[in-house]
């Protein structure tokens, strides 16, 4: 696989390249089906012990419909610093990821993955926890888990005007 060109950019710590996900309020996946690409943003949880991203959707759908025939995914998260007015520059991190989706149908990881997703976003997810997972809403769920493969990171920690 190829590096990073500008290599005072790349972020070699896994540790660096999960916090980044774990702190992105989204990631951003694509996938292909007859040559054709398709991209999607989801809310997600990471689980840095299983190296995995879990997410939950639809029964069906577009997204459901490619991933069946083809569930090799590259993704994306990305922490924003803004645009530096004046400079031509952006500050950033972000994490690419390449990995496979499964989905679950276990109700225990079922259940685990959600708790996961849950402590990502929420600020009291306890109480979240105790209103949402029920023995329905476990049958009725879909999850996603996107086992990582491979990882890679960017980041631009100061302004670099580049001519």
């Amino acid at each position: 696989m190829r590096g990073i060109r500008r290599k005072e950019k790349s972020i070699e710590s896994e540790e660096e390249m999960f916090a980044v996900i774990e702190k992105a309020k989204y990631v951003t996946i694509a996938m292909c089906q007859d040559n054709e690409p398709y991209l999607v943003t989801l809310s997600h949880g990471l689980d840095r012990n299983k190296r995995c991203i879990y997410f939950h959707c639809a029964q069906e759908g577009k997204k459901i419909d490619i991933l069946r025939v083809n569930n090799t995914v590259w993704g994306q998260a990305i922490n924003d610093g803004g645009y530096i007015d004046g400079s031509c520059d952006h500050l950033f991190v972000t994490t690419q990821f390449k990995g496979t989706v499964t989905f679950i149908k276990n109700i225990k990881e079922k259940e685990q993955a959600l708790r996961v997703m849950i402590h990502h976003l929420e600020q009291y997810p306890e109480k979240v926890i105790a209103a949402q997972i029920t023995p329905k809403s476990l049958k009725r769920v879909n999850i996603g888990r996107i086992d990582i493969h491979f990882l890679s990171g960017k980041k631009s920690k100061e302004v670099i005007i580049s001519i």
